[in-house]
């Protein structure tokens, strides 16, 4: 028997340096996408957009992938092209969707022609929107196609090793955009409106896109030194578009698949509309709020790591999906029900900190789960569906809770537009849907822990293997 020879992903030092290079490039990819999140009433006074084409701007992350298919074709990408190539093609169209999402928030865009062209027919939604939704979508197809990449190739690296840590890791780094782009992003507008903080977000984008190139250059040399250790074993079996009907035949991957979109539908649109939210609820500045709620990943940040570490060496993946459920139905709750006059500011750092510990428990479980459900061979492909199916939630929530902003409060987008003072929103009843979602993913944590239990999974198991 030939001795196998060591790899790169054998020597830990390599392994961490490739992980800190993808999540580094996931890291500029975060605070775009909440570039302008802090910036919900300066676009609304400025720009002239109401709640609900905030909302949409959320939501058109998502067009493209969902009713265009791309993220499903993402993952069919990844399987049958690689990582390098697919790497290197999410971070070009992350770049050129941010690319028109700047233009469109600059004076030179409302001059135009073009412009005025956008102006003429859904005259209730900006022109400024209309592109800056193009602009978004396509970076939308870029970040969540980088999502499934990254998700693959952390596998690829440390399969039978700290798997979840990995990942644990890798999203606490990418979070820790989300603080940044909080604490940055009403600077930065400060100086210059909201086409600044766009315009240095699109920067980052580019230092992104060099760390994903500098990567490749380590995968090609570890896919070389994996072929050489596989000289004279069977050929793996090739990935085919029939594999697709087994995913989606897989209980456990229905079950997290639908876990994953109610859990993402009561974050991420959240944090479209949480800096709003809090100004309203303690009635501060939007800049305090944004600061405020910069500390949401930071439990996140530091819990995701420890959880990674739990679950490479313990285990109980399934029941950290079900705790997590429980923190974010909490959350949503307290600041849905609990009256603006005792809402305090320690209680809203300690809910925003529940919700980070949520945010920390479920990732940190879930993803890991995925190649303990499917087969390695087609995992780019379950990546890709997973996401889809988040996706169209992460499309349609933010609309709805735009929407849901403007019924429960008459009049008060009017009143803000116009600059009245002291006109806010209440956010009682979209806080109470997003609580709803939490209630979901409770309920659904019970079945994939009885899907486990049959299926035999092993979702409660270790994910490192003993050496």
């Amino acid at each position: 028997m030939n001795e196998i020879k060591k790899t790169l992903k054998d020597s830990a030092v390599m392994r961490w340096t490739a992980l800190l290079l993808i999540a580094s490039t996931m890291f500029f990819a975060y605070f775009f996408i909440d570039v302008v999140a802090p910036l919900q009433t300066m676009l609304e006074t400025d720009y002239k957009w109401s709640p609900e084409v905030f909302g949409m701007l959320g939501g058109s992350e998502f067009f493209l992938n969902v009713f265009a298919g791309f993220l499903i074709l993402s993952g069919i990408i990844l399987d049958k092209m690689g990582i390098r190539f697919t790497l290197i093609t999410s971070a070009t169209t992350m770049v050129v969707g941010a690319a028109l999402k700047f233009y469109a928030l600059t004076s030179g865009f409302a001059d135009s022609a073009f412009a005025g062209f956008l102006n003429s027919f859904f005259t209730g939604v900006p022109a400024s929107a209309k592109l800056a939704f193009v602009g978004f979508a396509i970076f939308g197809v870029g970040i969540e196609m980088a999502g499934i990449t990254v998700s693959k190739t952390i596998v690829k690296w440390f399969k039978g090793k700290e798997l979840a840590l990995a990942m644990g890791l890798e999203m606490a780094i990418a979070r820790l955009g989300v603080f940044a782009v909080f604490r940055l992003t009403p600077i930065f507008a400060e100086h210059g409106g909201p086409s600044n903080s766009v315009f240095w977000g699109l920067v980052f984008l580019c230092v992104g896109f060099l760390t994903f190139f500098i990567y490749t250059f380590m995968d090609k040399k570890l896919d070389k030194q994996m072929g050489e250790n596989r000289t004279g074993e069977e050929p793996e079996e090739a990935f085919r578009i029939s594999d697709l009907g087994k995913i989606i035949r897989n209980p456990g991957f229905l079950a997290i698949s639908g876990l994953c979109v109610l859990f993402y539908a009561a974050i991420f649109p959240f944090q479209k509309f949480a800096t709003d939210m809090l100004s309203s609820k303690l009635n501060i500045d939007i800049k305090t709020a944004a600061a405020y709620f910069s500390y949401f990943p930071i439990g996140a940040m530091i819990l995701t790591p420890f959880m990674g570490a739990f679950l490479d060496f313990k285990g109980k993946g399934a029941s950290m999906m079900f705790y997590g459920a429980i923190l974010l139905t909490v959350s949503h709750l307290i600041f849905a029900l609990v009256p603006n006059d005792v809402f305090t500011v320690p209680m809203a750092l300690g809910t925003i900190v529940i919700l980070g510990t949520a945010f920390s428990l479920v990732p940190a479980s879930m993803w890991p789960s995925v190649p303990k459900i499917v087969e390695e061979r087609y995992l780019g492909s379950a990546y890709g569906l997973i996401f889809y199916i988040q996706n169209i939630g992460l499309l349609l929530v933010p609309i709805l809770i735009g929407w849901a902003v403007t019924q429960s409060n008459p009049g008060v987008a009017e009143q803000i537009a116009a600059s009245v003072e002291g006109a806010k929103y209440n956010y009682t009843v979209p806080e109470l849907i997003f609580a709803g979602f939490g209630v979901a993913a409770i309920a659904l944590s019970f079945v994939l822990k009885a899907v486990d239990r049959k299926q035999g999974y092993g979702l409660e198991l270790p994910n490192k293997k003993k050496e």
